[in-house]
């Protein structure tokens, strides 16, 4: 047993060092460990295309299609408009209007990602050229996307919903709302006294004749969340045909009210979809074979003892979970890591008297902290490059917002009506 975990994770963490794709090392892992077990290759096969047959999958490829066609169809920068319509005036006003911006988009793609590429092309060259300090902008920006992992849709949240055994998507959507408003609030906050201290200038005041539109098509961009957050909490679609309304709700409003892609447009965007969805969804076959092997090899119990066997206090045992996560995020991505890491956390969690809906929210902040975090950390790579930064310059500016989001994240652990309240109020 012990050179079975031993083949597992050591040949896991060779490849992944050899900078093998994280999909190909789990895969390879999982197949040698079954060679050396005596498993049949067919069962691993099996295992993987177990992990991609269930029915909440459909939602995962619509939700990123349609986070694509509003990331390419002129949405961000109308809801940069109305950020700057709401809150722009302020000292400061492009980093609160920059942060508030990540807010609305986040809610569209669900992909922190996403959110740093497509807001911080736009807002990060604007903010230098009116003055603000390059590793002020980069900090704002990439933090400020860390939003787009807790607010629907998040496809990363359908991802721990499959990990999880099938926790309710719309319990999830809903225990991430109040934490994800009350992150970017905090964030603004943080932005604005940063940028009082430092003297940065008002922003732009927008004409009045202006406003009606700018609102017009602002609320229009939102809609495409309202439509997912209240159709799939209030019970009027599911998951799935909440992110397909989305689709063709995102392709009307790109296509025919905005006119800002055309059919060549929709082709290649349709391509770069299939592409991310490859990805995935060998990520999420290679990472169901990997943690059937880590349950058949008992490693999640092994961790709960070794967690519980350095205090049985609920307290440490949680702060011991985020610990872990946390350093996971630094070396791995967040999708792996969900598919990886819940197996083996949640039971401890859940034992220690947490909700699986909340530790799905904590999850998700965890590991979205991880995307800003070297050596991994795609978010903060996103705004380095858009910036002409270098990491170490980025993340030293981004301390007061990590301690912010820090604060946030003990808040999900330690108190669970911050995530939980809203999933309750649904339910009776």
């Amino acid at each position: 047993m012990t050179t079975a975990i031993a083949i597992l994770l050591g040949s896991f963490i060779l490849l992944f060092l050899l900078r093998v794709p994280i999909a190909l090392s789990l895969a390879v892992s999982s197949v040698l460990t079954g060679l050396y077990l005596g498993v049949p290759l067919e069962v691993v096969g099996q295992r993987m295309l177990n992990g991609l047959n269930s029915f909440a999958m459909m939602a995962i490829p619509l939700f990123i299609f349609a986070g694509e066609i509003m990331g390419e169809g002129g949405i961000s920068q109308r809801l940069i408009r109305l950020s700057n319509l709401l809150v722009g005036r302020f000292r400061g006003g492009l980093a609160v209007v920059n942060v508030l911006s990540t807010m609305f988009f986040g809610g569209i793609t669900g992909s922190a990602v996403a959110d740093a590429s497509s807001i911080g092309s736009i807002m990060i060259p604007m903010m230098r050229k009116r003055g603000y300090d390059n590793d002020y902008a980069v900090s704002v920006t990439c933090t400020g996307s860390i939003q787009g992992v807790l607010l629907p849709p998040s496809h990363n949240i359908i991802l721990y919903s499959l990990a999880a055994g099938g926790v309710s998507v719309a319990g999830l959507f809903a225990a991430g709302l109040a934490p994800g408003i009350a992150l970017g609030l905090a964030l603004m906050v943080a932005s604005y006294i940063i940028a009082v201290r430092r003297r940065y200038p008002k922003g732009d005041s927008i004409p009045r004749e202006e406003w009606t539109r700018v609102i017009v098509e602002g609320l229009l961009g939102l809609t495409t969340a309202l439509i997912i957050v209240a159709g799939v909490l209030v019970g009027i679609f599911t998951a799935n045909e909440s992110a397909a309304i989305a689709v063709v709700y995102a392709l009307i409003l790109v296509t025919l009210v905005f006119r800002e892609i055309g059919a060549k447009d929709i082709h290649r965007i349709l391509i770069g979809t299939f592409r991310k969805l490859a990805v995935v969804l060998f990520l999420i076959a290679s990472s169901s074979a990997f943690a059937w092997f880590l349950a058949y090899l008992h490693v999640p119990e092994m961790v709960m003892t070794f967690i519980t066997g350095i205090s049985s206090n609920k307290i440490v045992v949680l702060f011991l979970i985020n610990v872990i996560l946390l350093l996971l995020g630094m070396i791995m991505d967040m999708a792996p890591l969900i598919l990886i890491a819940t197996p083996v956390l949640l039971p401890i969690a859940v034992k220690y008297g947490m909700d699986p809906i909340q530790f799905g929210v904590m999850l998700m902040l965890n590991l979205g902290i991880g995307l800003l975090t070297p050596p991994v950390g795609s978010a903060i790579f996103v705004g380095c490059s858009i910036g002409g930064l270098s990491i170490e310059k980025a993340f030293r500016a981004m301390l007061p917002f990590l301690a912010v989001m820090i604060a946030m994240l003990m808040l999900l652990t330690y108190v669970p009506a911050v995530s939980m309240t809203l999933p309750k109020l649904l339910t009776h």
